[in-house]
Protein backbone atom coordinates (compact mmCIF):
# COMPACT_ATOMS: atom_id res chain seq x y z
CA UNK A 1 0.00 0.00 0.00
CA UNK A 2 1.17 3.50 -0.84
CA UNK A 3 -0.63 6.63 0.21
CA UNK A 4 -0.58 9.28 -1.94
CA UNK A 5 -1.79 12.28 -0.33
CA UNK A 6 -5.27 13.55 1.51
CA UNK A 7 -8.47 12.73 -0.10
CA UNK A 8 -10.95 14.66 1.86
CA UNK A 9 -11.70 16.21 5.49
CA UNK A 10 -14.99 15.32 6.65
CA UNK A 11 -16.46 18.08 9.17
CA UNK A 12 -19.64 17.54 11.23
CA UNK A 13 -21.22 20.47 11.73
CA UNK A 14 -24.63 21.00 13.55
CA UNK A 15 -24.57 24.54 11.26
CA UNK A 16 -24.63 23.20 8.23
CA UNK A 17 -25.31 26.28 6.00
CA UNK A 18 -23.26 28.65 7.80
CA UNK A 19 -20.21 26.53 7.37
CA UNK A 20 -20.91 25.59 4.00
CA UNK A 21 -21.10 29.60 3.55
CA UNK A 22 -17.67 29.84 5.22
CA UNK A 23 -15.52 27.83 3.28
CA UNK A 24 -17.49 28.66 -0.21
CA UNK A 25 -17.02 32.39 0.71
CA UNK A 26 -14.25 32.94 3.30
CA UNK A 27 -12.04 30.19 1.88
CA UNK A 28 -13.24 30.61 -1.89
CA UNK A 29 -14.02 26.77 -2.31
CA UNK A 30 -16.77 25.58 -4.62
CA UNK A 31 -19.83 23.86 -4.19
CA UNK A 32 -20.70 20.72 -6.21
CA UNK A 33 -22.09 17.27 -6.62
CA UNK A 34 -22.31 14.75 -3.86
CA UNK A 35 -24.49 11.60 -3.58
CA UNK A 36 -27.73 11.63 -2.30
CA UNK A 37 -26.96 9.99 0.93
CA UNK A 38 -30.24 10.04 3.48
CA UNK A 39 -28.61 12.86 5.42
CA UNK A 40 -27.84 16.67 5.16
CA UNK A 41 -24.29 17.50 3.92
CA UNK A 42 -22.70 19.53 1.24
CA UNK A 43 -19.40 18.85 -0.38
CA UNK A 44 -16.91 21.69 -1.22
CA UNK A 45 -14.41 21.83 -3.79
CA UNK A 46 -10.76 22.94 -4.90
CA UNK A 47 -10.42 22.67 -8.33
CA UNK A 48 -11.98 18.75 -9.39
CA UNK A 49 -11.84 17.46 -5.99
CA UNK A 50 -14.37 17.31 -3.40
CA UNK A 51 -11.97 18.07 -0.60
CA UNK A 52 -14.34 19.13 2.59
CA UNK A 53 -17.27 17.05 2.82
CA UNK A 54 -19.65 18.57 5.52
CA UNK A 55 -22.09 16.35 7.53
CA UNK A 56 -25.61 17.67 9.16
CA UNK A 57 -25.61 16.90 12.64
CA UNK A 58 -28.34 17.08 15.14
CA UNK A 59 -25.70 18.31 17.76
CA UNK A 60 -22.56 20.61 17.98
CA UNK A 61 -19.45 18.46 18.14
CA UNK A 62 -16.15 19.85 20.68
CA UNK A 63 -13.65 21.96 18.91
CA UNK A 64 -10.78 20.53 17.38
CA UNK A 65 -8.19 21.88 19.87
CA UNK A 66 -10.15 19.50 22.32
CA UNK A 67 -9.18 16.21 20.39
CA UNK A 68 -6.18 14.37 19.30
CA UNK A 69 -5.96 15.68 15.65
CA UNK A 70 -5.45 19.27 16.27
CA UNK A 71 -5.54 20.50 12.27
CA UNK A 72 -5.69 20.37 8.59
CA UNK A 73 -3.90 22.32 6.50
CA UNK A 74 -4.62 23.78 2.71
CA UNK A 75 -2.17 25.10 0.51
CA UNK A 76 -3.03 28.67 -0.80
CA UNK A 77 -1.37 30.84 -3.33
CA UNK A 78 -2.44 34.34 -2.69
CA UNK A 79 -1.09 35.10 0.81
CA UNK A 80 -2.11 38.95 1.29
CA UNK A 81 -5.20 38.31 -0.65
CA UNK A 82 -6.33 35.28 1.93
CA UNK A 83 -5.87 38.11 4.91
CA UNK A 84 -7.66 40.37 3.15
CA UNK A 85 -10.74 38.04 2.74
CA UNK A 86 -10.13 36.84 6.41
CA UNK A 87 -10.40 40.31 7.23
CA UNK A 88 -13.30 41.61 4.88
CA UNK A 89 -14.96 38.58 6.64
CA UNK A 90 -14.36 39.32 10.55
CA UNK A 91 -12.24 35.80 11.00
CA UNK A 92 -9.58 35.95 13.49
CA UNK A 93 -6.25 34.45 12.31
CA UNK A 94 -2.80 33.71 13.67
CA UNK A 95 0.05 34.21 11.18
CA UNK A 96 3.35 32.48 11.79
CA UNK A 97 6.53 32.86 9.67
CA UNK A 98 8.32 29.43 9.79
CA UNK A 99 12.20 30.91 10.04
CA UNK A 100 14.84 29.33 7.19
CA UNK A 101 11.92 28.24 5.54
CA UNK A 102 9.88 30.06 2.52
CA UNK A 103 6.67 29.34 4.40
CA UNK A 104 4.31 30.96 5.84
CA UNK A 105 1.16 30.04 7.59
CA UNK A 106 -2.25 31.51 8.49
CA UNK A 107 -4.09 29.55 11.03
CA UNK A 108 -7.55 30.09 11.63
CA UNK A 109 -10.93 28.11 13.52
CA UNK A 110 -14.39 27.52 11.44
CA UNK A 111 -17.74 27.74 13.04
CA UNK A 112 -17.05 24.62 14.36
CA UNK A 113 -14.04 25.60 16.37
CA UNK A 114 -11.92 23.37 13.86
CA UNK A 115 -8.58 24.65 13.46
CA UNK A 116 -7.30 25.20 10.06
CA UNK A 117 -3.74 26.14 8.66
CA UNK A 118 -3.37 27.54 5.30
CA UNK A 119 0.17 27.64 4.12
CA UNK A 120 1.73 30.00 1.57
CA UNK A 121 5.43 28.84 -0.19
CA UNK A 122 7.26 32.12 -0.95
CA UNK A 123 9.99 32.24 -3.56
CA UNK A 124 12.28 33.89 -1.19
CA UNK A 125 12.34 32.90 1.89
CA UNK A 126 10.72 35.36 4.52
CA UNK A 127 12.53 36.93 7.40
CA UNK A 128 10.68 35.55 10.78
CA UNK A 129 12.11 38.71 13.05
CA UNK A 130 10.03 41.57 10.56
CA UNK A 131 6.61 40.76 11.74
CA UNK A 132 6.59 41.25 15.23
CA UNK A 133 4.00 39.51 17.49
CA UNK A 134 3.33 36.49 14.98
CA UNK A 135 2.36 34.15 17.98
CA UNK A 136 -0.32 36.35 18.90
CA UNK A 137 -4.19 35.34 17.32
CA UNK A 138 -4.64 38.63 15.35
CA UNK A 139 -7.83 40.36 15.27
CA UNK A 140 -9.18 41.16 11.83
CA UNK A 141 -9.38 44.84 13.24
CA UNK A 142 -5.62 44.88 13.95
Amino acid sequence: MTIRGIDHINIGTSRLEETRAFFRDVLGLSEGWRPDFPFGGAWLYAGDGAIVHLVELSEAKKPSAEAALDHFAFRIDDYDGTVHRLEAAGVAYRPIDIPGTPIRQIFIRDLNGVNIELNYRETVAADASAEAGHNALRSPRT
